[in-house]
């Protein structure tokens, strides 16, 4: 970007500092008996640029200075060297320069903003080189203001201004997923989080992290599972242009959160997702997400957890299940407990009705229940109805846990016959 006025002796040259790119030939090659015979082979193999055993690839092993501005994305270092040039024969005295970006709701000064700045002074036919940089964190446009005053040869001060515009683009696009636990045990949260390369060239995740909120510790869940620093896409994680990495990510509450229920349920931040990248010429980029917020679970006032469950029990043999009912509102709270039968393939064993001692907020109690598996495979425990008296407020419980029913004297009576059939003659 080249600015001068007519009536200045300074000019004003701006360079965008990037790295070079590979140099890309176009192969053409040909069949010896062809007419143009081995003349197009052996063009290609004089050609320096071309490497030298895959001549017909188009990637050279030179590289290539940039030709234009290039794009330029969030998280990324903006670097530009600014190039002021003395183009008469005098001496020019008290040059200063100064830079600044301006954004659609902020001014960044970038150069020149110091009380003490130091002033140049340009020879003739001379040149002042600064450099600036800049982590671009705003997606949109971007006006660079470079401003150049100096002493004129008369001793008038002069000075001009310029404006150069450039767009700031998204380098990915990141979409989440919330899934709360809603097994009433481990109150767990799981983040699902797409990671989509937007860009026009290939980009190395080098980091994808979860920086949880205060209220939970987060356990990535992206490794192998007989190597815990691999990760599934290998050891490269190379995301091509419009490709997705698949993230997921548990979190726990923390023993204080759990111990405060009504804390837990407005913990609706869960953290930001911190990704760092480079392009395939290693320039480093960063981005990091806002607050990820999820839907807070639903409580209502009574909240019961499975303390105690086997997992593998019995067919038509009695099991215990133990429960805790916590008060999470804040008053008192009189509960009526009920079991209902013809669900979840067992049935409740013992009082089905009965009272609970009255719970006070924050208050819990815990019960030891008894069942008998009807059927076998995986059955769920169900059945559980929770009745507030005062508010006459129902909370039916179909999913509290599931469980394994075997069967084992079936299977030793059919080995029993097996062997029994199969035994020589």
């Amino acid at each position: 970007m080249d600015s001068k006025d007519k009536d200045h002796i300074l000019s004003l040259k701006v360079m965008r500092l990037t790295r070079p790119s590979l140099f890309t030939g176009l192969a053409i090659g040909s069949d010896a008996r062809d007419l143009p015979g081995d003349y197009l082979n052996a063009d290609i193999r004089s050609d320096i640029a071309i490497p030298q055993g895959i001549p017909n690839t188009g990637v050279g092993h030179m590289l290539l200075l940039p030709q234009s501005f290039g794009n330029i994305y969030l998280g990324e270092t903006f670097s530009c060297c600014l190039c002021v040039h003395n183009d008469g024969n005098e001496v020019i005295r008290e040059v200063s320069i100064k830079a600044v970006l301006q954004m659609s709701n902020q001014r960044v000064p970038l150069l020149g903003e110091e009380e003490n700045e130091s002033l140049h002074q340009l020879d003739g036919n001379a040149t002042i080189n600064e450099v600036i940089q800049h982590e671009v964190k705003d997606i949109g446009t971007h006006i660079l203001v470079c401003a150049v005053s100096y002493l004129s040869p008369a001793g008038d001060r002069l000075s001009f201004r310029k404006f150069f515009k450039f767009q700031v683009m998204k380098p990915l696009d990141v979409k989440t997923k919330f899934y709360n636990a809603e097994d009433y045990v481990s109150d767990e949260v799981y983040l699902e989080a797409g990671v989509q390369n937007i860009t026009s060239g290939p980009l190395c995740l080098e980091r994808v992290e979860l920086e949880p909120s205060p209220f939970f510790s987060v356990t990535p869940m992206n490794t192998l599972a007989q190597e815990s620093n691999s990760l599934v896409f290998g050891r490269m994680n190379v995301v091509n242009p419009h490709d997705t990495r698949q993230y997921l990510y548990c979190l726990k509450p923390k023993p204080e959160a759990r111990m405060n229920l009504s804390l837990l349920r407005q913990a609706t931040a869960i953290g930001k997702l911190d990704i760092v990248w480079r392009t395939n010429m290693g320039d480093r980029g960063r981005l990091q997400t806002s607050q990820l917020q999820r839907m807070a679970p639903q409580y209502g006032d009574v909240r019961v957890t499975v303390e105690k469950i086997p997992n593998v029990v019995q067919l038509e043999e009695q099991f215990s299940v133990g429960l805790s009912i916590t008060n999470i509102c804040e008053r008192n709270l009189e509960l009526h407990l009920d079991f209902l039968s013809g669900g979840g393939g067992s049935e409740w064993n013992g009082v089905s009705s009965r009272s609970l001692p009255q719970l006070r907020p924050g208050e819990s109690t815990s019960l030891s229940l008894s069942l008998v598996p009807l059927h076998t495979g995986l059955q769920t425990i169900a059945g559980v109805r929770l009745t507030d008296t005062f508010l006459k407020r129902t909370y039916d419980y179909e999913n509290l846990a599931q469980v394994f029913v075997t069967n084992e004297k079936t299977k030793e009576k059919e080995d029993f016959f097996s062997a029994w059939i199969n035994q020589p003659v």
